[in-house]
């Protein structure tokens, strides 16, 4: 699995000890962590506004598998996220957050509060939700067990509809955001690193790159 962490301005300080945790834990999975947003306050800017469409181009072009995000309250990154195809991100406050999540909604990005409720023992919190987002086996396996047919049968209605109302078309859709704020969310250097060694879809690369022309 790869794995794109993006955080924004207001908690790019954060990053490292975000990125620690992750770390300490898919590690040992031999899964691959990307660092595409802010490092630290001084670094390429980004808003939640940005980390949606960095994660849009990084799932719909299959450059990235899962998405870790998140803002001040993580509101904010998990509306960004959602309102673009092919992303089903998840807001998360706990480590059980993540496990029902990933059993029940079987999506590919979650967005978590760095700052709401994260004082003393946050560290620990973060690494606990990474733990049950990537360890706890096959995901989208259903909680209870009994309710695991209708839940995997409404995930999927979901992605219907959703696709159904936003048009599954990712480059129209994305050719339709404005270009600065398009060009602003993938010129960060690690981003561009991540997107254009993994990306599978020459459509979406060909773009980026006209835009960053």
């Amino acid at each position: 699995m790869k794995i794109a962490l993006m955080m924004e301005n207001s908690q790019a300080a954060k990053n490292a000890t975000v990125l620690e945790q992750l770390n300490t834990v898919v590690k040992p999975l031999e899964y691959a962590v990307f660092n595409v947003g802010m490092s630290d306050e001084n670094d390429h800017h980004l808003t939640y506004i940005h980390l949606g469409i960095m994660a849009s181009i990084l799932v719909n072009s299959k450059a990235v598998d899962f998405i870790v995000t998140g803002c001040g309250t993580g509101q904010g990154a998990m509306m960004s996220l959602n309102i673009h195809p092919g992303v089903v991100c998840g807001y998360c406050l706990d480590p059980s957050d993540a496990f029902l999540f990933n059993q029940i909604n079987n999506g590919n990005a979650l967005a978590l509060a760095f700052a709401k409720g994260f004082g003393w023992g946050a560290e620990l919190n973060v690494r606990y939700i990474f733990e049950k987002a990537f360890t706890t086996g096959e995901r989208g396996m259903g909680y209870p067990l009994e309710r695991a047919e209708p839940q995997q049968r409404n995930a999927g209605i979901l992605n219907q509809v959703k696709a159904a109302v936003i048009k599954d078309d990712y480059l129209e859709a994305l050719q339709a955001i404005d270009r600065d704020l398009v060009k602003t969310a993938v010129s960060g250097e690690r981003f561009q690193q991540c997107f254009f060694e993994h990306c599978q879809v020459p459509e979406i690369e060909s773009y980026i790159r006209s835009i960053l022309d």
